[in-house]
């Protein structure tokens, strides 16, 4: 049974950093993108990073600069180290897993509040 597990949400002052973290199991995590998307009170939600099995990295207009997205292959992990974060970066962060060979094989956690104050 697929498992994605969030942590490393919490409250910062504007500037700060955090790390998210998503712990995965129950998947062949080898063969996944793993994403990070969010999603503020009243908006959709967006992507704001994700990495390929082959490492590749793709961020979202928002994260770009700021955030760096990560994977460890052999702890079936994934990571957002969010640095000079602002305000408008408040929301919910949730992980997701994408099958690079199985399309309905899509996997969500349940998400991790980031809270940045000015």
């Amino acid at each position: 049974q697929a498992r994605l597990v969030e942590s490393g949400g919490g409250k910062v002052q504007a500037g700060g950093s955090l790390r998210l973290s998503c712990q995965t199991s129950g998947i062949a995590f080898i063969y996944h993108t793993m994403s990070w998307y969010r999603q503020a009170p009243g908006k959709e939600r967006e992507l704001v990073a994700s990495i390929s099995k082959d490492r590749y990295t793709h961020y979202g207009a928002s994260a770009k600069g700021r955030f760096t997205i990560s994977r460890d292959n052999e702890r079936f992990a994934a990571y957002l180290q969010m640095d000079n974060l602002e305000p408008e970066d408040t929301a919910v962060y949730y992980c997701n897993a994408l099958s690079s060979t199985y399309a309905d094989r899509n996997y969500w956690g349940q998400g991790t509040q980031v809270t940045v104050s000015s």
